[in-house]
């Protein structure tokens, strides 16, 4: 039986060389809002909001056009690390 994980880490690579890691509750979520701002506005220069989980009054925004990858990596919670 496949686990779930307990929330996915979204690696943001920018044009630059900037790195920034999000997190977001469910992959659904996260397909969500790939699927309906991120994509549409791929060649763009207006920014978009950026969700971050657990931080009060903190937010990010990024320029879509200068997102050059994505890496989705599911975190999973357990009493056992396994390294």
């Amino acid at each position: 039986m496949p686990r779930t994980p307990n929330e996915i880490a979204v690696h943001i690579l920018m044009d630059g060389g900037h790195r920034e890691e999000v997190r977001f509750p469910t992959i659904q979520d996260f397909q969500k809002w790939y699927s309906s701002e991120l994509v549409p506005k791929g060649s763009s220069d207006e920014f978009i909001n950026v969700p971050i989980k657990n931080i009060q009054g903190e937010y990010m925004v990024v320029r879509p056009s200068k997102v050059m990858a994505l890496r989705v990596e599911p975190i999973f919670s357990g009493s056992v690390d396994r390294f």
